[in-house]
């Protein structure tokens, strides 16, 4: 999938399901995340259970299959995380959205699939996988900004604990504030003392929707690789995520572009741990931007 290479893709997933089905768990044993659902179940005029198991970031990301589920499907429920429950209502073609709690989902249905699963399930490919226009759509109340001058840029520099090698360190996200920008903290559940000491200022909010709608009032959104760079990417804001040297599986390993947000660039570590090089290039894209806004405000000579 990180080389597009789809055909290959679902070879390699038929054959390991069927390797599932004959030697493999039950459906719902083991820890959560690791739970295989979709055992190649029919989906064509079913009522279908798509189940959220993993990361926010992750049912953001494949919130885009669930579309063309509906159109397959005779009825799709979301079994999601509480916090995306809003968000996930809005999607085209579902038609009930349940928070997602430690016991069994609380409805009548006939298959169930792991909303990961969906890709493998439809047997998606480059065309229907690219997302050409945005797939989120935000709450109806919008959000201002406070009152700011030049580019406002949004920022996310901490991850949760799954993997720490995403995270930024504080030192260097200082040297993101360029003049011409005004920054913003994304960051939420931080000390007011460690986004003072940035220099940014606060408008984190851990209700989606105000996120949502924050990020599209944003210019421009800098962030490691988190759920934010997801919501932003499928919202189709502008996204540049800072990733480590051994990005996760749907990051290409090189290059600034992919086909998951056409609105997103990729800024890679050249050497592990090392983020110096990565922030310099930020920073200078960051600087022929607000340049390039200079120019256009001056006109003509």
């Amino acid at each position: 999938m990180r080389a597009r290479d789809f055909a290959r893709a679902w070879m390699i997933a038929d054959r390991d399901l069927s390797r599932l089905k004959s030697t493999g768990p039950a459906k719902h044993e083991g820890p959560r995340h690791l739970q295989k659902i979709w055992r190649g179940e029919d989906l064509s005029g079913r009522v279908v259970l798509v189940r959220c198991y993993h990361g926010l970031g992750d049912t953001i990301q494949f919130a885009r299959f669930l579309p063309a589920l509906a159109r397959v499907a005779r009825d799709v429920i979301v079994w999601c995380q509480p916090a995306l429950c809003a968000l996930i209502a809005r999607v085209p073609g579902v038609r009930h959205v349940l928070p997602l709690h430690d016991g069994a989902p609380d409805v009548p249905f006939e298959v169930d699939i792991e909303i990961m699963e969906l890709a493998h399930a439809l047997r998606v490919a480059g065309d229907n996988l690219s997302m050409r226009v945005p797939y989120l759509a935000p709450a109806a109340t919008p959000v201002s900004l406070p009152a700011h001058n030049g580019l406002s840029v949004g920022l996310v520099w901490r991850v949760g604990n799954w993997d720490k090698r995403r995270e930024l360190p504080v030192d260097l996200v200082r040297t993101l504030l360029i003049p011409g920008i005004a920054a913003f903290s994304l960051q939420p559940d931080l000390a007011p003392a460690e986004v003072a000491n940035v220099g940014a200022r606060d408008i984190s909010s851990a209700d989606i929707d105000v996120l949502t709608n924050t990020l599209i009032a944003l210019d421009l959104v800098i962030t490691v690789d988190t759920m934010v760079g997801h919501l932003a990417g499928a919202l189709g804001c502008e996204t540049w995520i800072m990733l480590h040297a051994d990005p996760d599986w749907r990051w290409p390993a090189a290059g600034t572009r992919t086909y998951w947000y056409p609105r997103t660039r990729l800024f890679h570590q050249q050497l592990p741990g090392d983020w110096t090089g990565v922030v310099a290039e930020v920073r200078q894209s960051l600087c022929d931007r607000v340049a390039a806004i200079s120019s256009r405000r001056q006109g003509p000579a």
